[in-house]
Protein backbone atom coordinates (compact mmCIF):
# COMPACT_ATOMS: atom_id res chain seq x y z
CA UNK A 1 0.00 0.00 0.00
CA UNK A 2 1.59 3.30 -1.17
CA UNK A 3 2.28 5.51 1.58
CA UNK A 4 1.21 9.43 1.34
CA UNK A 5 3.60 12.25 2.48
CA UNK A 6 5.15 15.36 1.87
CA UNK A 7 7.99 17.15 0.67
CA UNK A 8 8.83 20.48 2.22
CA UNK A 9 11.67 22.39 1.42
CA UNK A 10 12.70 25.74 3.43
CA UNK A 11 14.64 28.29 1.02
CA UNK A 12 16.43 31.25 2.25
CA UNK A 13 18.41 33.18 -0.67
CA UNK A 14 21.90 34.27 0.09
CA UNK A 15 22.58 38.15 -0.33
CA UNK A 16 24.18 37.55 -3.36
CA UNK A 17 21.64 35.78 -5.44
CA UNK A 18 18.95 38.47 -7.05
CA UNK A 19 15.15 38.14 -6.32
CA UNK A 20 14.56 37.91 -10.31
CA UNK A 21 16.92 35.29 -10.52
CA UNK A 22 15.64 33.18 -7.43
CA UNK A 23 11.62 33.10 -8.61
CA UNK A 24 12.54 32.52 -12.39
CA UNK A 25 14.69 29.50 -11.61
CA UNK A 26 12.30 28.54 -8.88
CA UNK A 27 8.93 29.14 -10.94
CA UNK A 28 10.11 28.13 -14.26
CA UNK A 29 12.86 24.97 -13.64
CA UNK A 30 12.59 23.48 -10.55
CA UNK A 31 9.19 23.37 -9.54
CA UNK A 32 7.76 22.77 -12.73
CA UNK A 33 10.11 19.97 -13.42
CA UNK A 34 8.47 18.23 -10.07
CA UNK A 35 5.14 18.75 -11.16
CA UNK A 36 5.36 16.35 -14.32
CA UNK A 37 5.96 13.50 -11.89
CA UNK A 38 2.57 11.72 -11.57
CA UNK A 39 3.41 10.91 -8.14
CA UNK A 40 3.76 14.75 -6.92
CA UNK A 41 -0.09 15.44 -7.07
CA UNK A 42 0.85 19.47 -6.39
CA UNK A 43 3.15 22.10 -5.22
CA UNK A 44 3.32 25.20 -3.71
CA UNK A 45 5.29 28.20 -2.08
CA UNK A 46 4.77 30.00 0.80
CA UNK A 47 5.99 33.07 2.20
CA UNK A 48 6.83 34.05 5.79
CA UNK A 49 4.54 36.40 7.66
CA UNK A 50 6.29 36.21 11.14
CA UNK A 51 9.53 38.15 9.95
CA UNK A 52 11.67 34.81 11.07
CA UNK A 53 13.99 32.81 8.37
CA UNK A 54 14.14 30.84 6.56
CA UNK A 55 11.63 33.26 4.23
CA UNK A 56 10.40 30.63 1.80
CA UNK A 57 9.18 27.05 2.00
CA UNK A 58 7.75 24.85 -0.58
CA UNK A 59 5.22 21.97 -0.31
CA UNK A 60 4.92 19.09 -2.46
CA UNK A 61 1.83 16.30 -1.71
CA UNK A 62 3.33 12.73 -2.87
CA UNK A 63 1.32 10.05 -3.04
CA UNK A 64 3.63 7.66 -2.95
CA UNK A 65 6.25 8.20 -1.01
CA UNK A 66 8.40 5.17 -1.97
CA UNK A 67 9.12 6.92 -5.25
CA UNK A 68 11.33 9.57 -4.13
CA UNK A 69 13.92 6.61 -3.95
CA UNK A 70 13.60 5.47 -7.38
CA UNK A 71 15.30 6.79 -10.45
CA UNK A 72 12.77 8.98 -12.01
CA UNK A 73 12.96 11.32 -9.37
CA UNK A 74 16.63 11.06 -8.07
CA UNK A 75 17.85 12.11 -11.81
CA UNK A 76 16.00 15.20 -10.92
CA UNK A 77 19.15 15.77 -8.49
CA UNK A 78 22.11 14.67 -11.23
CA UNK A 79 23.67 16.45 -14.46
CA UNK A 80 21.23 14.56 -16.21
CA UNK A 81 18.63 16.74 -15.75
CA UNK A 82 20.00 19.71 -12.91
CA UNK A 83 21.46 22.90 -15.05
CA UNK A 84 24.16 24.75 -15.15
CA UNK A 85 22.04 27.32 -13.97
CA UNK A 86 20.38 25.58 -10.98
CA UNK A 87 23.51 24.40 -9.65
CA UNK A 88 24.49 28.48 -9.70
CA UNK A 89 21.26 28.98 -8.27
CA UNK A 90 21.01 26.58 -4.97
CA UNK A 91 24.85 26.84 -4.57
CA UNK A 92 23.33 30.58 -3.10
CA UNK A 93 20.49 29.05 -1.55
CA UNK A 94 19.87 27.64 2.32
CA UNK A 95 17.79 24.54 2.15
CA UNK A 96 16.13 22.47 4.23
CA UNK A 97 14.80 18.90 2.80
CA UNK A 98 12.69 17.16 4.81
CA UNK A 99 10.46 13.85 4.47
CA UNK A 100 7.35 13.62 5.94
CA UNK A 101 4.76 10.63 5.91
CA UNK A 102 0.88 11.74 6.23
CA UNK A 103 -0.81 10.22 9.73
CA UNK A 104 -3.76 12.61 9.91
CA UNK A 105 -6.02 14.82 8.12
CA UNK A 106 -9.36 16.91 8.99
CA UNK A 107 -11.09 19.39 6.89
CA UNK A 108 -14.28 21.46 6.52
CA UNK A 109 -16.92 19.54 4.39
CA UNK A 110 -16.52 20.84 1.23
CA UNK A 111 -12.79 21.41 1.36
CA UNK A 112 -11.30 22.80 -1.90
CA UNK A 113 -7.27 22.19 -2.17
CA UNK A 114 -5.40 25.38 -3.20
CA UNK A 115 -4.84 23.51 -6.57
CA UNK A 116 -8.03 23.41 -7.19
CA UNK A 117 -8.51 27.41 -6.64
CA UNK A 118 -7.77 30.11 -9.49
CA UNK A 119 -4.49 32.06 -8.10
CA UNK A 120 -7.01 34.84 -8.40
CA UNK A 121 -9.38 33.76 -5.88
CA UNK A 122 -9.16 36.17 -2.35
CA UNK A 123 -9.16 32.90 -0.58
CA UNK A 124 -6.09 31.32 -2.17
CA UNK A 125 -4.31 34.71 -2.39
CA UNK A 126 -4.85 35.45 1.49
CA UNK A 127 -4.33 31.85 2.25
CA UNK A 128 -2.99 31.78 6.01
CA UNK A 129 -0.49 28.58 6.91
CA UNK A 130 0.61 27.53 10.32
CA UNK A 131 3.68 24.92 10.55
CA UNK A 132 3.97 23.31 13.83
CA UNK A 133 7.51 21.37 14.25
CA UNK A 134 7.78 19.86 17.48
CA UNK A 135 10.17 16.91 18.72
CA UNK A 136 8.93 14.48 21.07
CA UNK A 137 10.56 12.12 24.18
CA UNK A 138 11.78 8.92 22.23
CA UNK A 139 9.60 6.92 24.81
CA UNK A 140 7.59 5.50 22.41
CA UNK A 141 4.52 5.73 25.04
CA UNK A 142 4.68 9.11 25.37
CA UNK A 143 5.47 10.14 21.39
CA UNK A 144 1.70 7.39 21.20
CA UNK A 145 0.12 10.21 23.80
CA UNK A 146 1.19 13.05 21.33
CA UNK A 147 -0.46 11.59 18.36
CA UNK A 148 -3.31 10.51 20.22
CA UNK A 149 -3.93 14.30 21.49
CA UNK A 150 -3.61 15.29 18.26
CA UNK A 151 -6.27 13.66 17.31
CA UNK A 152 -8.72 13.15 20.22
CA UNK A 153 -8.30 16.42 21.37
CA UNK A 154 -6.14 19.57 19.33
CA UNK A 155 -7.57 18.98 15.76
CA UNK A 156 -11.16 18.85 16.72
CA UNK A 157 -10.70 22.33 19.04
CA UNK A 158 -8.85 24.29 16.05
CA UNK A 159 -11.73 22.85 13.97
CA UNK A 160 -13.82 25.31 15.62
CA UNK A 161 -11.62 28.34 15.29
CA UNK A 162 -13.48 31.60 12.25
CA UNK A 163 -11.60 30.57 9.18
CA UNK A 164 -10.09 27.13 9.35
CA UNK A 165 -10.12 25.25 6.61
CA UNK A 166 -8.04 21.96 7.01
CA UNK A 167 -4.86 19.96 9.50
CA UNK A 168 -2.81 17.59 8.30
CA UNK A 169 -0.57 15.67 10.76
CA UNK A 170 2.85 14.17 9.56
CA UNK A 171 5.81 12.35 10.87
CA UNK A 172 9.03 11.77 9.10
CA UNK A 173 8.91 9.37 6.40
CA UNK A 174 10.18 6.21 6.89
CA UNK A 175 11.99 6.70 3.54
CA UNK A 176 14.27 8.92 5.87
CA UNK A 177 15.31 6.09 8.40
CA UNK A 178 18.69 8.24 9.67
CA UNK A 179 16.54 11.23 10.69
CA UNK A 180 15.41 11.85 13.70
CA UNK A 181 11.56 11.62 14.47
CA UNK A 182 9.68 14.49 14.33
CA UNK A 183 6.08 15.91 13.88
CA UNK A 184 4.97 18.12 11.35
CA UNK A 185 1.47 20.06 11.66
CA UNK A 186 0.49 22.31 8.88
CA UNK A 187 -2.98 23.79 9.23
CA UNK A 188 -4.27 26.25 6.91
CA UNK A 189 -6.90 28.62 7.23
CA UNK A 190 -8.94 31.29 5.19
CA UNK A 191 -7.45 35.18 4.68
CA UNK A 192 -10.53 36.35 7.37
CA UNK A 193 -9.95 34.08 10.47
CA UNK A 194 -9.70 33.56 14.04
CA UNK A 195 -6.16 33.03 15.26
CA UNK A 196 -5.42 34.48 18.17
CA UNK A 197 -9.36 34.78 18.99
CA UNK A 198 -11.49 32.88 21.70
CA UNK A 199 -11.55 29.56 20.07
CA UNK A 200 -7.35 29.36 18.88
CA UNK A 201 -6.79 30.65 22.38
CA UNK A 202 -8.96 27.69 24.13
CA UNK A 203 -7.55 24.84 21.98
CA UNK A 204 -4.24 26.05 22.72
CA UNK A 205 -4.70 26.44 26.42
CA UNK A 206 -5.54 22.84 27.74
CA UNK A 207 -4.81 20.97 30.81
CA UNK A 208 -4.08 18.07 28.48
CA UNK A 209 -1.77 20.00 26.22
CA UNK A 210 0.06 22.09 29.38
CA UNK A 211 0.93 18.58 30.96
CA UNK A 212 2.58 17.46 27.57
CA UNK A 213 4.25 20.31 26.96
CA UNK A 214 6.26 19.95 29.98
CA UNK A 215 6.68 15.96 30.35
CA UNK A 216 6.54 14.62 26.22
CA UNK A 217 7.76 18.08 24.02
CA UNK A 218 11.64 18.34 23.69
CA UNK A 219 11.29 21.48 21.22
CA UNK A 220 8.65 22.86 19.27
CA UNK A 221 8.75 26.11 16.27
CA UNK A 222 5.65 27.27 14.98
CA UNK A 223 6.04 29.53 11.49
CA UNK A 224 3.53 31.29 9.94
CA UNK A 225 3.25 31.51 6.10
CA UNK A 226 1.02 32.75 3.37
CA UNK A 227 0.33 31.79 -0.18
CA UNK A 228 3.05 32.75 -2.72
CA UNK A 229 2.35 30.72 -5.91
CA UNK A 230 0.91 27.74 -6.80
CA UNK A 231 3.35 25.17 -9.33
CA UNK A 232 1.79 23.73 -12.15
CA UNK A 233 3.72 21.48 -15.04
CA UNK A 234 3.64 24.06 -17.15
CA UNK A 235 6.03 27.15 -16.98
CA UNK A 236 4.31 30.68 -16.68
CA UNK A 237 6.47 32.88 -14.52
CA UNK A 238 7.10 35.95 -16.72
CA UNK A 239 7.42 38.85 -14.23
CA UNK A 240 10.75 37.72 -13.33
CA UNK A 241 12.08 37.85 -17.12
CA UNK A 242 11.94 41.59 -16.89
CA UNK A 243 14.51 42.50 -14.76
CA UNK A 244 17.86 42.97 -15.23
CA UNK A 245 19.24 40.85 -12.66
CA UNK A 246 17.43 37.98 -14.79
CA UNK A 247 20.77 35.79 -16.63
CA UNK A 248 19.56 34.48 -19.56
CA UNK A 249 18.26 33.43 -22.20
CA UNK A 250 18.35 29.99 -20.45
CA UNK A 251 17.13 26.43 -21.30
CA UNK A 252 16.54 23.29 -20.17
CA UNK A 253 19.35 20.84 -20.60
CA UNK A 254 16.70 18.88 -23.08
CA UNK A 255 16.53 21.72 -24.72
CA UNK A 256 12.24 21.45 -24.24
CA UNK A 257 11.91 24.55 -21.86
CA UNK A 258 13.46 27.91 -22.43
CA UNK A 259 12.95 31.48 -20.76
CA UNK A 260 13.74 34.58 -22.47
CA UNK A 261 14.57 37.87 -20.38
CA UNK A 262 13.23 41.34 -21.86
CA UNK A 263 12.44 44.31 -20.21
CA UNK A 264 9.70 44.53 -22.46
CA UNK A 265 8.60 41.64 -23.78
CA UNK A 266 9.59 38.21 -21.96
CA UNK A 267 8.56 34.79 -23.23
CA UNK A 268 8.82 31.30 -21.48
CA UNK A 269 8.65 28.44 -24.13
CA UNK A 270 8.26 24.81 -22.90
CA UNK A 271 5.30 22.11 -23.40
CA UNK A 272 2.57 20.05 -21.79
CA UNK A 273 2.25 16.13 -21.98
CA UNK A 274 -1.47 14.64 -22.74
CA UNK A 275 -3.33 12.19 -20.47
CA UNK A 276 -2.41 10.23 -23.44
CA UNK A 277 1.63 10.75 -23.55
CA UNK A 278 1.83 13.38 -26.25
CA UNK A 279 3.87 16.37 -25.73
CA UNK A 280 2.48 19.40 -26.61
CA UNK A 281 5.34 22.80 -27.11
CA UNK A 282 3.77 26.31 -26.31
CA UNK A 283 5.33 29.65 -26.19
CA UNK A 284 3.84 32.11 -23.74
CA UNK A 285 4.69 36.27 -23.89
CA UNK A 286 2.66 39.46 -23.25
CA UNK A 287 1.77 40.53 -20.04
CA UNK A 288 3.90 39.96 -16.81
CA UNK A 289 0.80 39.58 -14.54
CA UNK A 290 0.40 36.71 -13.87
CA UNK A 291 -3.37 37.28 -13.41
CA UNK A 292 -4.13 38.79 -17.14
CA UNK A 293 -6.65 36.81 -19.29
CA UNK A 294 -4.56 34.49 -21.80
CA UNK A 295 -5.32 34.77 -25.84
CA UNK A 296 -4.85 31.37 -27.05
CA UNK A 297 -3.68 30.80 -30.21
CA UNK A 298 -5.01 27.94 -32.30
CA UNK A 299 -2.87 26.78 -35.55
CA UNK A 300 -4.40 25.45 -39.11
CA UNK A 301 -2.90 21.98 -39.87
CA UNK A 302 0.79 21.62 -41.59
CA UNK A 303 2.21 24.77 -39.99
CA UNK A 304 3.99 26.40 -36.62
CA UNK A 305 3.15 29.00 -34.64
CA UNK A 306 5.05 31.47 -36.36
CA UNK A 307 2.09 32.16 -38.55
CA UNK A 308 1.02 34.29 -36.09
CA UNK A 309 4.35 36.31 -35.70
CA UNK A 310 2.99 39.48 -37.81
CA UNK A 311 -0.52 39.15 -36.02
CA UNK A 312 1.00 39.41 -32.29
CA UNK A 313 3.49 42.24 -33.38
CA UNK A 314 0.45 44.05 -34.28
CA UNK A 315 -1.88 43.00 -31.74
CA UNK A 316 0.04 43.37 -28.45
CA UNK A 317 1.43 46.68 -29.96
CA UNK A 318 -1.52 48.73 -29.23
CA UNK A 319 -2.00 49.72 -25.88
CA UNK A 320 -5.24 48.82 -24.80
CA UNK A 321 -4.01 44.49 -25.88
CA UNK A 322 -0.96 45.05 -23.51
CA UNK A 323 -3.08 43.49 -20.00
CA UNK A 324 -3.21 40.21 -21.92
CA UNK A 325 -0.89 37.43 -22.25
CA UNK A 326 -0.58 35.48 -25.79
CA UNK A 327 0.19 31.89 -25.50
CA UNK A 328 0.89 29.90 -28.91
CA UNK A 329 1.11 25.80 -29.28
CA UNK A 330 2.02 23.14 -32.12
CA UNK A 331 -1.16 21.41 -33.25
CA UNK A 332 -1.02 17.02 -32.46
CA UNK A 333 0.66 16.08 -35.82
CA UNK A 334 2.98 18.96 -36.32
CA UNK A 335 5.77 16.44 -34.77
CA UNK A 336 5.58 12.66 -35.35
CA UNK A 337 4.73 11.79 -31.57
CA UNK A 338 1.30 11.98 -31.96
CA UNK A 339 0.06 9.50 -29.85
CA UNK A 340 -1.68 6.60 -30.92
CA UNK A 341 -5.67 7.05 -30.33
CA UNK A 342 -7.46 8.79 -33.82
CA UNK A 343 -6.88 12.08 -33.69
CA UNK A 344 -10.39 13.92 -34.00
CA UNK A 345 -11.68 17.88 -32.96
CA UNK A 346 -12.66 16.28 -29.63
CA UNK A 347 -9.19 14.77 -28.91
CA UNK A 348 -7.85 18.51 -30.16
CA UNK A 349 -10.41 20.36 -27.77
CA UNK A 350 -9.19 18.11 -24.99
CA UNK A 351 -5.43 19.02 -25.88
CA UNK A 352 -6.01 22.45 -25.61
CA UNK A 353 -8.31 22.27 -22.40
CA UNK A 354 -5.00 20.27 -20.84
CA UNK A 355 -3.16 23.20 -21.75
CA UNK A 356 -5.14 26.10 -19.99
CA UNK A 357 -5.36 23.39 -16.95
CA UNK A 358 -1.32 23.51 -16.85
CA UNK A 359 -0.94 27.15 -17.24
CA UNK A 360 -3.46 27.61 -14.57
CA UNK A 361 -5.76 29.73 -16.80
CA UNK A 362 -8.31 30.95 -14.10
CA UNK A 363 -11.72 30.28 -15.09
CA UNK A 364 -13.71 32.33 -18.28
CA UNK A 365 -9.40 33.85 -18.17
CA UNK A 366 -8.94 32.46 -21.82
CA UNK A 367 -9.62 33.93 -25.28
CA UNK A 368 -9.54 31.58 -27.93
CA UNK A 369 -8.52 32.76 -31.62
CA UNK A 370 -7.95 29.26 -34.43
CA UNK A 371 -7.90 29.28 -37.64
CA UNK A 372 -8.72 26.49 -40.23
CA UNK A 373 -8.47 23.47 -38.03
CA UNK A 374 -7.66 25.95 -35.24
CA UNK A 375 -10.96 27.42 -36.13
CA UNK A 376 -13.14 24.76 -35.72
CA UNK A 377 -10.85 23.57 -32.29
CA UNK A 378 -11.55 26.72 -30.57
CA UNK A 379 -15.16 26.63 -31.18
CA UNK A 380 -15.18 23.02 -29.86
CA UNK A 381 -13.32 23.65 -26.91
CA UNK A 382 -15.93 26.91 -26.16
CA UNK A 383 -18.78 24.72 -26.46
CA UNK A 384 -17.07 21.62 -24.36
CA UNK A 385 -15.34 23.12 -22.15
CA UNK A 386 -17.67 26.54 -21.70
CA UNK A 387 -15.90 27.08 -18.04
CA UNK A 388 -13.25 27.68 -19.32
CA UNK A 389 -13.26 30.12 -22.16
CA UNK A 390 -14.20 33.96 -21.95
CA UNK A 391 -14.79 34.31 -25.58
CA UNK A 392 -13.61 33.12 -29.20
CA UNK A 393 -13.03 34.05 -32.51
CA UNK A 394 -13.16 30.82 -35.36
CA UNK A 395 -11.29 31.71 -38.56
CA UNK A 396 -11.85 30.37 -41.84
CA UNK A 397 -13.15 27.28 -41.02
CA UNK A 398 -16.44 24.82 -40.94
CA UNK A 399 -18.71 23.80 -38.08
CA UNK A 400 -19.17 20.50 -39.69
CA UNK A 401 -16.87 18.01 -42.64
CA UNK A 402 -18.35 15.23 -44.78
CA UNK A 403 -16.81 11.54 -45.11
CA UNK A 404 -15.55 12.72 -48.41
CA UNK A 405 -13.00 14.62 -46.78
CA UNK A 406 -10.81 11.65 -46.37
CA UNK A 407 -10.60 11.18 -49.71
CA UNK A 408 -8.84 14.44 -50.66
CA UNK A 409 -6.96 14.73 -47.70
CA UNK A 410 -5.78 10.44 -48.25
CA UNK A 411 -4.66 11.69 -51.85
CA UNK A 412 -2.41 14.59 -50.27
CA UNK A 413 -0.75 12.37 -48.03
CA UNK A 414 0.13 10.04 -50.60
CA UNK A 415 1.80 12.74 -53.01
CA UNK A 416 3.82 13.25 -49.85
CA UNK A 417 4.52 10.26 -49.75
CA UNK A 418 6.04 9.74 -53.63
CA UNK A 419 8.03 12.46 -53.09
CA UNK A 420 9.71 10.65 -50.20
CA UNK A 421 11.32 14.11 -48.43
CA UNK A 422 13.18 13.79 -45.72
CA UNK A 423 14.32 15.94 -43.00
CA UNK A 424 18.01 16.19 -41.46
CA UNK A 425 17.04 13.14 -38.88
CA UNK A 426 16.16 11.26 -42.13
CA UNK A 427 11.91 11.59 -40.58
CA UNK A 428 9.88 11.36 -43.27
CA UNK A 429 7.93 15.06 -44.30
CA UNK A 430 5.69 16.63 -46.34
CA UNK A 431 8.09 17.85 -48.75
CA UNK A 432 8.27 20.56 -51.68
CA UNK A 433 5.08 19.32 -53.69
CA UNK A 434 2.28 19.49 -51.32
CA UNK A 435 3.65 22.91 -49.93
CA UNK A 436 3.43 24.67 -52.75
CA UNK A 437 -0.14 23.42 -54.00
CA UNK A 438 -1.18 24.20 -50.09
CA UNK A 439 0.75 27.95 -49.81
CA UNK A 440 -0.98 28.65 -53.18
CA UNK A 441 -4.31 27.39 -52.00
CA UNK A 442 -4.16 29.61 -49.30
CA UNK A 443 -2.76 32.92 -49.96
CA UNK A 444 -4.35 35.32 -53.03
CA UNK A 445 -2.30 35.40 -56.07
CA UNK A 446 -1.12 39.42 -54.98
CA UNK A 447 0.33 38.11 -52.13
CA UNK A 448 3.22 36.13 -54.21
CA UNK A 449 4.05 39.49 -56.04
CA UNK A 450 3.82 41.91 -52.45
CA UNK A 451 4.46 39.67 -49.80
CA UNK A 452 7.00 36.99 -51.11
CA UNK A 453 9.02 37.32 -47.89
CA UNK A 454 5.91 36.84 -45.36
CA UNK A 455 5.04 33.51 -47.65
CA UNK A 456 8.17 32.06 -48.03
CA UNK A 457 8.29 31.01 -44.27
CA UNK A 458 5.03 29.46 -44.28
CA UNK A 459 5.82 27.36 -47.12
CA UNK A 460 8.91 26.14 -45.39
CA UNK A 461 7.04 25.35 -42.09
CA UNK A 462 4.71 23.11 -44.35
CA UNK A 463 7.42 21.58 -46.13
CA UNK A 464 8.79 20.39 -42.91
CA UNK A 465 5.52 19.05 -41.35
CA UNK A 466 6.45 15.61 -39.94
CA UNK A 467 4.62 13.51 -42.28
CA UNK A 468 4.04 10.99 -40.00
CA UNK A 469 2.12 13.03 -37.84
CA UNK A 470 0.40 14.70 -40.89
CA UNK A 471 -1.19 11.41 -41.86
CA UNK A 472 -2.09 10.92 -38.37
CA UNK A 473 -3.92 14.40 -37.55
CA UNK A 474 -5.27 14.93 -40.82
CA UNK A 475 -7.96 12.92 -39.60
CA UNK A 476 -9.16 15.42 -37.42
CA UNK A 477 -10.78 17.32 -40.60
CA UNK A 478 -12.87 14.35 -41.77
CA UNK A 479 -16.70 13.40 -40.74
CA UNK A 480 -17.06 16.33 -37.74
CA UNK A 481 -20.27 18.07 -37.02
CA UNK A 482 -20.71 19.79 -34.25
CA UNK A 483 -23.86 22.42 -35.28
CA UNK A 484 -25.62 20.50 -32.66
CA UNK A 485 -23.67 21.97 -30.21
CA UNK A 486 -23.32 25.09 -31.25
CA UNK A 487 -27.21 25.26 -30.87
CA UNK A 488 -26.16 25.01 -26.83
CA UNK A 489 -23.08 27.35 -26.87
CA UNK A 490 -23.04 30.04 -23.97
CA UNK A 491 -19.28 31.43 -24.74
CA UNK A 492 -19.67 34.76 -27.29
CA UNK A 493 -17.85 33.96 -30.03
CA UNK A 494 -16.88 36.04 -33.69
CA UNK A 495 -16.37 35.11 -36.99
CA UNK A 496 -13.95 35.68 -39.62
CA UNK A 497 -13.16 34.79 -42.70
CA UNK A 498 -10.78 35.92 -45.19
CA UNK A 499 -12.47 38.01 -48.76
CA UNK A 500 -10.64 35.65 -50.89
CA UNK A 501 -11.39 31.97 -49.59
CA UNK A 502 -13.32 30.18 -51.58
CA UNK A 503 -16.86 29.56 -50.48
CA UNK A 504 -16.21 29.77 -46.57
CA UNK A 505 -17.52 33.59 -46.35
CA UNK A 506 -20.84 32.15 -47.39
CA UNK A 507 -20.03 28.79 -44.71
CA UNK A 508 -19.44 31.04 -42.17
CA UNK A 509 -21.78 33.08 -42.10
CA UNK A 510 -24.41 30.47 -42.01
CA UNK A 511 -22.46 29.48 -38.95
CA UNK A 512 -22.85 33.06 -37.61
CA UNK A 513 -26.29 32.31 -37.51
CA UNK A 514 -26.22 28.96 -36.41
CA UNK A 515 -24.15 29.62 -32.54
CA UNK A 516 -27.05 30.36 -30.19
CA UNK A 517 -27.76 33.76 -30.02
CA UNK A 518 -26.24 34.85 -33.27
CA UNK A 519 -22.43 36.01 -33.57
CA UNK A 520 -21.10 38.00 -36.42
CA UNK A 521 -19.00 37.35 -39.57
CA UNK A 522 -15.71 39.79 -39.93
CA UNK A 523 -14.77 39.92 -43.78
CA UNK A 524 -10.51 40.32 -44.02
CA UNK A 525 -10.24 42.02 -47.60
CA UNK A 526 -7.29 40.91 -50.03
CA UNK A 527 -6.61 37.85 -47.48
CA UNK A 528 -7.15 33.96 -48.26
CA UNK A 529 -7.18 31.27 -45.88
CA UNK A 530 -4.47 32.43 -43.36
CA UNK A 531 -5.77 36.34 -43.00
CA UNK A 532 -3.57 36.99 -40.30
CA UNK A 533 -0.43 36.40 -42.22
CA UNK A 534 -1.72 38.61 -44.96
CA UNK A 535 -2.84 41.03 -43.19
CA UNK A 536 -1.66 41.03 -39.95
CA UNK A 537 -3.06 44.90 -38.77
CA UNK A 538 -6.11 44.01 -40.30
CA UNK A 539 -6.85 40.93 -38.48
CA UNK A 540 -5.21 42.89 -35.30
CA UNK A 541 -8.01 45.41 -35.59
CA UNK A 542 -10.86 42.86 -36.48
CA UNK A 543 -9.31 41.08 -33.14
CA UNK A 544 -8.83 44.29 -30.74
CA UNK A 545 -12.62 45.61 -31.69
CA UNK A 546 -13.90 42.27 -30.16
CA UNK A 547 -12.01 41.50 -27.09
CA UNK A 548 -12.67 45.45 -26.32
CA UNK A 549 -16.22 44.33 -26.06
CA UNK A 550 -15.54 41.35 -24.40
CA UNK A 551 -13.32 43.11 -21.78
CA UNK A 552 -14.30 46.80 -21.85
CA UNK A 553 -11.12 48.01 -23.29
Amino acid sequence: MPTSGLLYVTMQPKGSLPDAQFHDWYNSEHGPLRLRLPFISNGFRFRATDGEKPEYVALYDITDMDELTRKTYLDLRTDLIKTEREKKTMAQIDVGRLLYDLVDERSIPNYRPLESQADTDAETRGSVMIAVTTTTHPDPEKQAEHDRWYREEHLEMLSRVPGWRRSRVFVTAAIDAQAPRETLALHEYAPVNGLGGDAHKAAMNTPWRERLQQDVVTSKRRRVYQWYYTFGPAPRELSSLTSPDCAGPWSSNDGKTRTLPSTTRPAVESYITTADGVEIPYRLEGSTDPDAPVVVLSNSILVDWHIWDRFVDAFLSRQENQKYRVVRYLTRGRHSASGTQPVNIDVLASDLNTLLEHLRVSPKGARLIGVSLGGVTVLNTSLLFPERVGAFISCDTNSSAPESNRKAWGDRVAICEEEGSVNAEQEPIVGEKLAEVTTRRWFVPESYETQPEVLAPVKEAVRNNSLKGFAHSVQALCAYDIRERMGGATVPGLFVAGANDGVLPQTMQKMAADLKGGAELKIIEKAGHLPMVEQPEAFAGVVSEFLGKIDGN
